[in-house]
């Protein structure tokens, strides 16, 4: 911006070379400093938060007190979240513009539903909510319920900032997520057959009976996918969910879409914002060993970019070649974005929004059928989905790793579109 107003300023005086246009000059000089004003403001929003692009900016007391301010519930959407592998809760203090966490006093179940609800997974399927050793010192405090608090009410509105809490910080698992009964251990060379109850989250995203694309239980009515899978067929009525095992021929459960929510800056020309949600039109009725969600990566989860993951699909063995009737799963490596984006790897093709992974030396891929299939990692022993199956150069070549939506980038976008659905229905 500053660039552009030292380029305006310097034409303003070539067009006022007299002093008999220095009136002039002077009125359109006020008028474009108003307008960058007001761009600044507006947009940049200094003394808060902006709602969004577009949207108005509200101090930062207005966000989080129980008052929708923002045409889009922005002020009220994102005010919890889960913190690393404990699951630790967290609160947003509009008094300190800042995450805090929930001491666990006077705390019980029934806050635990309600802000669940509030970050938009079903009641029906809470899990619990139990007391956690806050390993930080939290010198900026705690957010402690108020006496005489109600689950009925809005929770945000209930908190006030304490230094300290006398008991343990609130854990809350809103859904039971990220168990596997037969996942492997060992590491590979190539992908083989996954056995029944490994990856009980996978899906297969179907037209016609026919598997397209990969996807990813992780609540009781949304799927996690990506969006390219749905560049020719968007009409949700196309579509079916089928899960259940590991054998396209012997899926016993088959779910009709209700909705299919594009990410809006989705580009199919670089695959930036490639991730899309399918709302089912029926709850998934979750099985102990076949039937399960997987975790969404909660705030700072750290995971080792040299870490070992695994990604899951129906897709071809090879570039050009057959599809399997039978689950595939392969042992994949995380990297770095400098060296995904390294000339001869992906040559600065890789934002922010997706990552690399695979094996430099080649032979170990997702292929073309896997789009939209989860890539996870252990850690706490729950297993996290941190990407989604989205694009690359051929099949296991040399240097050349498939691409993944980071799914940690989305974090507030998924929980945004759960939030919706629920607040419309409630």
């Amino acid at each position: 911006m500053s660039r552009f107003r030292r380029r305006l300023d310097s034409r303003l005086k070539k067009s006022c070379p007299h002093p008999r246009k220095s009136t002039f000059c002077g009125v359109i000089l006020l008028a474009v400093g108003v307008i960058l004003l007001w761009y600044f403001l507006y947009y940049r929003c200094p003394f808060g938060k902006s709602c969004g692009p577009g949207e108005k900016c509200l101090s930062f007391t207005r966000w989080c007190d129980g008052v929708k301010d923002c045409s889009n519930g922005a002020d009220e959407s994102q005010c919890f979240r889960l913190q690393g592998i404990d699951f630790l809760l967290q609160g947003y203090s509009s008094d300190d513009n800042a995450w805090l966490p929930v001491c666990a006093e006077n705390w019980n179940d029934n806050y635990g539903s309600t802000v669940c609800v509030q970050m938009g997974y079903d009641s029906k399927f809470y899990e619990s909510s139990s007391q956690v050793n806050f390993k930080a010192s939290a010198p900026a405090g705690f957010l402690k319920l108020k006496s005489g608090s109600s689950s009925e009410s809005p929770i945000q509105t209930q908190l006030m900032h304490s230094p300290e809490c006398s008991v343990r910080a609130v854990k809350l698992h809103c859904i039971e997520c990220g168990k596997s009964f037969a996942a492997p251990s060992g590491r590979v060379v190539g992908g083989y057959e996954a056995v029944k109850g490994a990856w009980p989250w996978q899906v297969s995203l179907q037209v016609y009976h026919q598997h397209v694309c990969g996807g990813t239980i992780v609540s009781s009515y949304w799927i996690l996918t990506a969006a390219h899978c749905f560049q020719t067929l968007s009409d949700p009525q196309l579509w079916t969910v089928t899960y259940g095992d590991v054998q396209l021929s012997k899926m016993p459960t088959r779910m009709p879409t209700e909705r299919i929510v594009r990410h809006q800056k989705f580009d199919p020309k670089t695959n930036d914002f490639d991730i899309a949600l399918l709302k089912l039109s029926k709850p998934i009725i979750f099985k102990q060993r076949t039937v399960r969600p997987l975790c969404l990566p909660n705030v700072e989860l750290h995971m080792n970019n040299s870490k070992d993951a695994w990604v899951t699909g129906w897709g071809q063995l090879y570039a050009s070649g057959p599809s399997p009737d039978k689950l595939h799963q392969a042992q994949v490596t995380v990297y770095v974005r400098e060296l995904c984006n390294h000339r001869y790897v992906l040559n600065g093709r890789v934002t922010d929004t997706m990552f690399c992974a695979g094996k430099m030396r080649g032979g170990v891929d997702t292929c073309q059928g896997d789009s939209g299939g989860p890539l996870v990692f252990n850690s706490g022993n729950v297993w996290w989905l941190i990407g989604i199956t989205s694009w690359g150069f051929g099949c296991g070549l040399k240097t050349k790793p498939g691409m993944y939506s980071n799914v940690s980038y989305f974090r507030e976008w998924i929980q945004k579109q759960m939030q919706d659905e629920w607040q419309t229905e409630l």
